[in-house]
């Protein structure tokens, strides 16, 4: 027998109005918005349809923001008896995926992600980093690529996500030049990410040593 797996998406997907028409349609999925309003002290349903995409790019909104509308995403096919076997999601989906499969409160994940963006964006304020994906390039290249960008700040391959797509972090001018440079090397393509901080890299490293006290608290 087949088995179903839910999937869920991390930071760089999120866009004004999302979760906006399933809401609307569907009673669950608007309960969740509206618990997660009062889980966040603010209007998630302002935050999600009626911003622009330079706030909603910004790590303290998007984590809560898109994790929000991935669990309301999900509620109609709970509703209709379809569950997952497999949760899974990539970066922030995993606390998506956590949710739906009842190893974490809703309540609890929506309240850490809003801390977890928070101290990310302490750690890297606006501006001073930032991400992009690399396309057609080796393992090897794209390390090459790294090594070579150092010398500019800091740039660390991240999310090796398939083989010819890797994703970088680190700060802008470093990112950037790596860009540069992976595009000499032939890449098909290499663009910055939708998104407010160099995710997954080492300059995030005291964001992760807060956050873990905070899920210390968590059961």
């Amino acid at each position: 027998m087949s088995k179903i797996a839910f999937v869920f998406p991390g930071q760089g997907a999120q866009y004004v109005g999302m979760a906006k028409e399933i809401s609307e349609i569907s009673e669950a999925a608007g309960n969740i918005l509206d618990e997660a309003t009062d889980a966040l002290e603010f209007d998630i349903r302002k935050m999600l349809f009626e911003s622009d995409d330079e706030t909603l790019k910004i790590t303290e909104n998007t984590q809560p923001a898109i994790l929000a509308a991935s669990v309301a995403c999900a509620q109609p096919l709970i509703e209709a008896g379809i569950r997952a076997d497999y949760t899974a999601g990539l970066s922030l989906g995993e606390y998506t995926a956590h949710v739906i499969s009842g190893s974490i409160t809703f309540k609890d994940a929506i309240k850490l992600v809003k801390k977890r963006g928070k101290y990310m964006q302490e750690a890297v304020p606006l501006g001073q980093g930032s991400m992009a994906a690399i396309l057609g390039l080796s393992r090897e290249d794209v390390l090459e690529t790294c090594r070579k960008a150092t010398a500019i700040g800091i740039v660390e391959p991240v999310n090796f996500n398939c083989p010819g797509q890797i994703v970088i972090a680190g700060e802008v001018a470093a990112v950037n030049e790596a860009i540069k440079i992976a595009t000499e090397k032939g890449a098909r393509r290499a663009m910055l990410l939708n998104v407010s901080a160099p995710f997954h890299c080492s300059m995030l490293k005291p964001a992760g040593e807060l956050l873990s006290k905070e899920l210390e608290n968590v059961d």
